[in-house]
């Protein structure tokens, strides 16, 4: 996954970090470790497969979650976060800062080494 760091804003009053992102963002609860975010909408096949692979990904790693995003019906999100294109992957740590960020199907591989990244 080519690093591209991102910050995002989070709602002022929470105990997240400045550019972290919430639960109350993500509409589902950050992993204890780390938390793979995809970005997706109905029709996009290698949405699929992404799918596939994060949550294999979030099933052999203790403590990371997988969380998927609709980007149609959550397009404030997806504007603050620029995401262009489905899927997008990002890769945030415990606190919910965006660590790693890629457009298109990850490989298996390089989620992982993601990870590496985000979880210390």
């Amino acid at each position: 996954m080519d690093a591209q760091h991102s910050g995002g804003q989070t709602a002022p009053g929470t105990d997240a970090p400045p550019g972290a992102l919430t639960s109350a963002d993500l509409g589902a609860g950050l992993g204890e470790r780390a938390t793979l975010v995809q970005f997706s909408t109905a029709f996009c096949q290698p949405c699929r497969a992404t799918r596939r692979i994060l949550a294999d990904v979030g099933a052999m790693v203790e403590g990371v979650a997988h969380v998927e995003i609709d980007a149609e019906s959550h397009l404030d999100l997806v504007r603050r976060l620029d995401i262009v294109r489905t899927p997008t992957v990002l890769v945030l740590d415990a606190a919910g800062r965006i660590t790693e960020r890629a457009s298109g199907q990850p490989r298996k591989a390089d989620v992982i080494a993601a990870l590496g990244e985000a979880i210390p």
